[in-house]
């Protein structure tokens, strides 16, 4: 027992010490520093990029200020209400404000600087700015994707169908479906698992849109190397197409028939064949009515390239190499999703530009501005097995016939 009892004392003996030598260590890492805050920011109240710029352009320059934050003062003013609890701090010092806070996100987000040359400007310390960053494209998420990346319901699907089929010929379309490699610094200590086929680092970004380029569904932070029909069947709405666990309007009348025919979403050749996603037919010297479905499937398809498009062109981060932890990395991406969603519902905002996206002006096609320039994102590899049902085959052929023949 006696021995029981020298042993314990002991070991909270070398934890008193352990614990000792961690303070000592701290201490004296603190004292190496050469100051606290650093001279020149304590001058940010005064000289900062905020009180400075952003304070002069939110009141002066509305066009800059859009070209900084990608919206109006008014759309600025009510997402800064929305955010605002969550993005209040409090300290013995006073903290910054949300307004900056917001604006140094946003910022960071459309002009895809560095957060050194943010920290430099807003006088601020690069931690501290890398911090705000962080915590703001969390909030952004957090508070605003349940209103602005909602599941639809029954009746909105229906509705998407409509004006997909509008827009398009494509009747019972539902979305369209595409993934894109984001480029990152490879993160410490994880070897080759974001390392994809472009010789690059890169998570994928899976997402699926409606006809007016908004975002249905997106999942974010597949790896790189990962396969691409692995990245899809393992993304949440890629296994709820599989599996067929949406809840999607019952089969409905074709339009002008008594032809029942399921509810779908298109994709390109990434992606499987199934009765509820359709996919172009593969190959050369395809019939009339083949060539006809790949045209017009091609036509609603692209509806979900023109969005990564626009989501690049406005949030500019997407262009660049990313440096984050990978958890911080899918913080960043959703937050330019919600945010692309929040400004499209607006379209006088100045957010949508219809030239940006692929139109038909005068019976000639147009291609999109934003294809002017890369950006930055990848498509997905066409997958080599894609292994199809008998009823999905048939399906396709059934909805072929009919594009052909209305």
């Amino acid at each position: 027992m006696n021995e029981i009892s020298r042993l314990i004392r002991i070991i909270k003996i070398i934890n008193i010490m352990c614990v000792m030598v961690k303070m000592y260590l701290l201490v004296r890492q603190r004292l190496k520093r050469r100051w606290w805050v650093r001279p020149v920011n304590l001058t940010r109240q005064r000289l900062g990029f905020h009180e400075t710029c952003f304070a002069q352009l939110k009141l002066n320059d509305k066009e800059d200020f859009f070209k900084a934050t990608r919206m109006s003062v008014t759309k600025f003013n009510v997402l800064l209400t929305l955010l605002r609890e969550k993005l209040q701090r409090f300290s013995r010092r006073e903290p910054i404000n949300e307004e900056i806070r917001l604006g140094i996100t946003l910022t960071y987000l459309s002009q895809g600087c560095s957060p050194q040359f943010l920290a430099w400007t807003h006088k601020i310390g690069v931690s501290t700015i890398r911090n705000i960053i962080y915590e703001t494209c969390d909030a952004i998420w957090s508070e605003l994707h349940s209103v602005y990346v909602s599941p639809p319901n029954e009746r909105e699907w229906k509705d998407i169908a409509d004006r997909f089929y509008v827009k398009t010929g494509m009747p019972h379309c539902l979305g369209a479906i595409d993934g894109k490699h984001i480029r990152i610094v490879c993160p410490k200590r994880s070897g080759s698992l974001y390392y994809n086929y472009k010789k690059t680092f890169s998570i994928v970004l899976m997402a699926m849109c409606d006809p007016d380029y908004s975002f249905v569904f997106v999942d974010v932070g597949a790896l790189g190397s990962q396969s691409d029909g692995g990245i899809f069947a393992r993304s949440a709405f890629g296994n709820m197409i599989l599996r067929n666990n949406l809840e999607l309007p019952p089969a409905d009348n074709l339009p002008g028939t008594n032809t029942r025919f399921q509810y779908y979403f298109v994709g390109d050749n990434a992606f499987p064949l199934k009765p509820n996603l359709m996919r172009p037919y593969p190959g050369r010297n395809l019939s009339t009515a083949k060539q006809n479905f790949n045209k017009k499937l091609s036509s609603a398809r692209v509806h979900i390239e023109n969005a990564f498009g626009i989501l690049a062109n406005r949030w500019r981060i997407l262009h660049t190499t990313i440096h984050a932890a990978p958890k911080n990395l899918d913080k960043i991406v959703l937050a330019t999703v919600v945010l692309h969603n929040y400004l499209m519902l607006d379209r006088n905002s100045g957010y949508f530009d219809p030239n940006l996206v692929d139109h038909v002006e005068n019976g000639v096609f147009t291609p999109g501005t934003w294809r002017q320039t890369s950006t930055g994102m990848t498509s997905i590899r066409i997958s080599q097995a894609n292994r199809s049902t008998a009823e999905a085959f048939q399906a396709r052929d059934e909805l072929a016939e009919h594009l052909l023949n209305n």
